[in-house]
């Protein structure tokens, strides 16, 4: 009797181990961090010379409806403002090697807006600031700004 009332405390410990290990694991899933590991991994990997992923209409997904409007706006009348990729503030860049060295920081909350750091690559990396708000119960992009100095 002993035996199984063991066996069964245990079960239930692991029961209630895995289920808040699950929901843990669900509500991570649901933060600007890897919202922003998401967003990126989706756009490095379609992103290329004949395709450009401002023009997908996954991007909705990933990026506010009125950033990508702007955004668009500005590429057909200007190109990329300051010459460069808006959301990777480079004009060219090593798809492999920053896939494989994107490094997300924790995210910093001001009042309903999170501000995400974000490094690329291996080489002289590169850092951006991904600011996000949660619409529509995702966290989305509204802005991605550089860590440039002042020029």
């Amino acid at each position: 009797m002993t035996r199984f009332l063991s066996l069964l405390v245990a079960v239930v410990c692991a029961v209630a181990v895995s289920s808040a290990s699950a929901a843990q694991a669900d509500v991570s899933k649901n933060t600007p961090e890897a919202a922003a590991i998401s967003f990126y991994t989706w756009f490095i990997q379609h992103d290329s010379d004949q395709t450009y992923p401002l023009r997908e209409p996954d991007i909705d997904r990933y990026v506010a409806k009125d950033t990508v409007a702007r955004l668009r706006n500005d590429y057909a009348h200007a190109g990329p403002p300051n010459g460069v990729d808006y959301f990777l503030k480079v004009q060219d860049y090593d798809s492999r090697d920053w896939l494989a060295h994107m490094h997300v920081q924790r995210a910093l909350m001001l009042g309903d807006v999170a501000i995400v750091p974000v490094s690329f690559g291996s080489q002289n990396p590169v850092h951006v600031l991904v600011f996000m708000k949660r619409l529509d119960a995702h966290w989305k992009i509204i802005k991605i700004d550089d860590t440039w100095e002042y020029r």
